[in-house]
């Protein structure tokens, strides 16, 4: 199926301006904002980490939070005249594996709705290949999907960014 969307892949490491870099894209777009925020307030620290970013995003976004069920919620909001910001990739993942919940099928799912939208779709996510390997199992198993899934949605994707220190190396499109 051919789709009439735009695909964008966003990676970089904690703090390198990601978020701030796909939230000005979504928003040159002049399309309706929506964003899918995967992660989940567990304690004080990430529900203030929330509510700043809510802040920082100002008006004019529509928010879903959607953990688990990205693919599904994609594909409910999906219209040729709206912008879809997901953040992030890498907490879906962890939320996935914290449910024990197929990875791979996730992706396989994401993938597939990614390739008949018809919005914008602006992906962020933290690259978490560049350092040593982890010590732990289930680090190195988070990794590994994490890597996977990066790959497969940089081959299909229309263009794709790596954010350092703010400033963005366009490595496809």
């Amino acid at each position: 199926m051919t789709r009439s969307g735009h695909v964008v892949l966003v990676l970089g490491g904690a703090r390198s301006g990601k978020s701030h870099f796909s939230e000005q894209m979504v928003s040159a777009s002049g399309r309706e904002r929506h964003y899918l925020a995967t992660g989940r307030a567990y304690d004080d620290e990430m529900v203030q980490r929330i509510a700043r970013h809510r802040t920082d995003r100002g008006e004019g976004w529509v928010t879903h939070e959607v953990p688990l069920d990205l693919p599904q919620q994609l594909a409910a909001i999906d219209a040729l005249d709206r912008a879809v910001l997901v953040d992030c990739l890498t907490l879906w993942v962890t939320n996935l594996m914290m449910a024990d919940s197929d990875v791979d099928a996730a992706g396989a799912a994401l993938i597939a709705q990614l390739s008949s939208c018809s919005a914008q779709v602006v992906l962020v996510s933290n690259e978490v290949g560049l350092g040593i390997v982890p010590d732990n199992k289930m680090a190195r198993e988070f990794r590994d999907h994490a890597g996977r899934l990066h790959q497969r949605i940089a081959a299909m994707a229309d263009e794709a960014y790596f954010i350092a220190a703010g400033l963005p190396l366009k490595l496809k499109g």
